[in-house]
């Protein structure tokens, strides 16, 4: 069935909470085996239609963010969700205490009962309505952000369409667009502080409620971590200190060369990779579609077949349009067992990775799609991004045919990009760490805090500068993740430093990366993500030699780059 022929109806609440809470009785009461797999079997089919029916709604109010119908129905799932995990937790409580627990761990494995006992530790009916204040206050902010209007050379456009001109390669131009883009977000402060001051409080006290010293613990458990904690995180943080900055020092320092300006940079440099301009794809958004068609087809027969699907029912949207949310993302939609890739096309080798990136997410939940329980359908988040960020690696053979004349440029940036990508990364998971160990703090002490450790991750980014909101500490707000999904951000670290070790191994052996790939996908959610790692055969990014391998084999790799005729 095609996405736009899927139907949406909120169900009946009520009648809703009354089965999962049925659900719930008859698993206490289950005399077999037999039985209680049964009713665990249905409340799956239950759960499958309602998350259906939540991310219709979610897709098509990002879609159009002015929807007057679908911003109603999220404003419902805002407040029925919290309600949903009430009903939940009783049902996890039967399933812990099932006496037939072990015939289900034989039969689905051990993990559901894992991820069970840590969802478990996230939720109190004490805590409902600050979950739903929560969810209010982070549909605020994208709300916000979905409507900015930039004023720029006589015309207004959104933030994701200001995009190419914030990387445009003549320097009053780029400057200028840094500086509205900067001027929007100035105006708005007020606003961007006084949720994010909010979201600290409300998500302090909910950790408190839960017993907790404060959110940070809470917050790990939200993100499911059920192989490692704060302790490893803080272990990894310190590695890319030690072996990343760096190597992004250095990258940095031979941009502002190649440019021919200061170092350190302002931000409107910082985003200039060449002199002559940023790669750039060939073609309009239909042509880099084909082309990733082109990429799928000839890389294996399951990708094949995957995009097939993806095109044959309208299962992408991509182009950037008035009044829809920014970024990116991919999603499933349980009840039609298929992926749904959301973006904002503007012109730039971003378009590209959105083909190769959220394609791989959308790829490995394809994959996946038959698993039961349906949670095993995607690992974690860390582990769901190296999906994602080693497929936009596994492209390189087709990059001539999305980036024609510019493909040196692209692959030199793009895995520049990757690599000086995890400081900043790291920095975002610091800094929130800082929050929520320091919930009182004004918005002027967050901003400092920001500032203070960008100059131990980001040396390399001028912070005196002339660009508003920018240059003043303050470009944290821009992104959403910390708005949105606190402590997220360093599981795209985890994930992009495993994606450059099957890079390292893509240089050596083609094969032996894409089976390495494949077994690691095929696993779906069924493991924690250093099992899938180790019984995929990779290293764990918590391991400090891995890091410092990827950076001296992609070190080397840069460095004897040729860039000859390229300015």
């Amino acid at each position: 069935m095609k996405f736009s022929e899927m139907p949406y109806e909120r169900p009946d609440w009520e009648a809703f909470k009354e089965k999962q809470n049925q659900f719930t009785a008859r698993m206490k009461a289950a005399k077999s085996y037999e039985e209680a797999r049964a009713v665990f079997l249905e409340k799956e089919e239950l759960d499958r239609h309602g998350n259906t029916m939540s991310t219709l709604a979610q897709i098509r109010n990002t879609i159009d963010t002015r929807d007057e119908f679908y911003d109603g129905e999220i404003t419902f799932w805002n407040a029925a969700i919290p309600e949903w995990q009430e009903c939940d937790q009783a049902w996890s409580i039967a399933m812990l205490e099932s006496p037939f627990r072990k015939d289900f761990e034989e039969e689905y494995g051990g993990l559901m009962f894992l991820n069970t006992e840590i969802r478990l530790k996230t939720f109190s009916p004490e805590i409902v309505p600050q979950l739903q204040k929560e969810n209010d206050l982070t549909q605020a902010y994208q709300k916000l952000i979905a409507s900015a209007q930039v004023p720029f050379e006589g015309k207004t456009y959104t933030l994701a369409q200001m995009g190419p001109f914030q990387s445009d390669a003549d320097d009053q131009r780029r400057l200028a667009a840094w500086k509205a883009v900067g001027a929007w977000f100035k105006e708005h402060q007020g606003e961007l502080d006084r949720i994010y001051d909010e979201l600290t409080h409300l998500r302090d006290e909910m950790g408190r409620k839960l017993g907790y010293d404060g959110y940070t613990q809470l917050g790990y458990y939200r993100m499911g971590r059920n192989c490692y904690g704060q302790e490893d995180v803080e272990k990894f943080r310190a590695a890319v200190r030690r072996y990343l900055v760096p190597l992004a020092d250095r990258i940095f320092r031979a941009q502002a060369k190649r440019i021919g300006v200061e170092y350190p940079l302002s931000y409107a440099d910082n985003a200039l990779k060449f002199r002559s301009g940023n790669p750039r794809p060939q073609g309009t958004a239909d042509d880099i579609i084909a082309q990733g068609k082109k990429f799928y087809d000839e890389l294996s027969p399951e990708t094949s077949e995957f995009f097939q699907t993806m095109l044959d029912g309208e299962l992408m949207d991509v182009l950037a349009t008035e009044g829809k949310a920014g970024g990116g993302y991919c999603t499933s939609i349980p009840e039609y067992k298929v992926p749904f890739i959301f973006a904002n096309f503007n012109g730039t080798q971003g378009d590209v990775e959105v083909i190769t990136h959220e394609a791989g997410h959308a790829f490995a939940g394809w994959m996946n799609r038959d698993r039961v329980p349906m949670e095993y359908c995607w690992p974690g988040m860390e582990a769901c991004e190296v999906h994602s960020m080693s497929m936009e690696f596994m492209a390189w053979p087709w990059t001539e045919g999305f980036f024609g004349p510019d493909t040196r440029k692209y692959l030199y940036s793009h895995l520049a990009g990757a690599l000086t990508f995890i400081p900043y990364g790291a920095l975002v998971d610091h800094f929130q760490h800082e929050v929520y160990a320091n919930p009182d703090m004004t918005p002027a002490q967050r901003h400092a805090v920001w500032k203070e450790l960008q100059g131990q991750y980001m040396p390399w980014v001028r912070l005196d500068g002339d660009i508003p909101f920018f240059a003043d500490g303050e470009a944290w707000q821009r992104q959403s993740h910390i708005y949105e999904a606190p402590f997220y951000y360093i599981d795209y670290c985890l994930a992009q430093t495993v994606a450059l070790e099957l890079w390292t191994l893509l240089q050596k052996d083609k094969k032996a990366a894409w089976e390495k790939y494949m077994a690691y996908t095929r696993q779906g959610g069924s493991r924690t993500f250093t099992e899938l790692l180790a019984n995929a055969g990779l290293d764990s990014p918590f391991d400090e030699k891995c890091l410092r391998e990827v950076c001296e084999a992609a070190g080397a790799w840069l460095d004897g780059f040729d860039l000859t005729g390229i300015q």
